[in-house]
């Protein structure tokens, strides 16, 4: 379980986070929307300690990101599994090599067969079997999208962040890494923080939306929740997303 009390976090005199509460329950999938510039990234950022607030805490499974020192955290992090919204990939290894590389950088006792193994588990977990000699050049947007998501389970992580996850692929192919998305929180049991602009994937996915407005938490519920609300800055969000 995560929760975030208070958070405030401000940079060169702007003020992104003024005071964020969120709880995310193990095993759900938490959408978090808002307007480009509100802080969602930031948010993200807290949440994995890769930043610490000015004030405020995070808490992941009672732990206290902001007492913890570089070798705590970095423990901590171990349960975390991140695909970046460009999948970032490294163009001069294959596949294999860029899914295996959490593994061989956090686990070098691991045998070079397991690793294989392994690699070769994840990426038919997400629809890519026997491509680890492919290089990125030769994958489609959504075959990359998959690999990265193949990476980020590599550790089997209890949480998944998912940086805007369907930018950049056609309806049909956003459809299938939402429902990659779905079946995977489902099967593995993991709890998933999406960030998307994407509201066809906020209604796809989502167990709960929170949408950040203003630096705070303005509204925390399901997605019908949202879509029936009658408050008027919702009401302009969600006219503005088209949806």
């Amino acid at each position: 379980m995560i929760e975030i009390k208070g958070l405030h976090k401000g940079f060169k005199g702007k003020k992104v986070l003024r005071g964020v509460d969120l709880s995310i329950k193990t095993g759900e999938t938490l959408v978090i929307i808002g307007r480009s510039g509100e802080g969602k990234s930031v948010l993200i950022k807290h949440i994995v300690g890769l930043l610490l607030p000015d004030a405020g805490s995070v808490k992941v499974d009672n732990q206290t990101l902001n007492n913890m020192n570089r070798k705590e955290l970095y423990l901590l992090r171990r349960k975390f599994g991140f695909l970046f919204q460009g999948a970032a990939l490294f163009d001069s290894m294959t596949v294999g090599e860029n899914v295996a590389l959490p593994i061989v950088e956090n686990h070098p006792a691991i045998s070079s067969s397991q690793i294989f193994k392994t690699v070769e588990a994840k990426l038919e977990l997400v629809g890519l079997p026997n491509i680890q000699r492919l290089k990125p050049a030769e994958l489609s947007g959504g075959m990359k999208k998959r690999v990265g998501l193949a990476r980020a389970l590599i550790t089997n992580p209890e949480y998944i962040f998912y940086d805007e996850p369907t930018t950049g692929l056609d309806p049909i192919m956003s459809d299938s890494i939402d429902q990659l998305i779905k079946d995977l929180g489902q099967k593995l049991n993991v709890t998933s923080i999406v960030v998307t602009h994407d509201m066809v994937s906020v209604k796809n996915i989502a167990d709960t939306v929170a949408m950040l407005y203003d630096g705070k938490i303005y509204f925390k519920g399901t997605i019908t929740d949202l879509l029936n609300s009658q408050d008027e800055t919702i009401i302009n969000f969600i006219q503005r997303t088209g949806f």
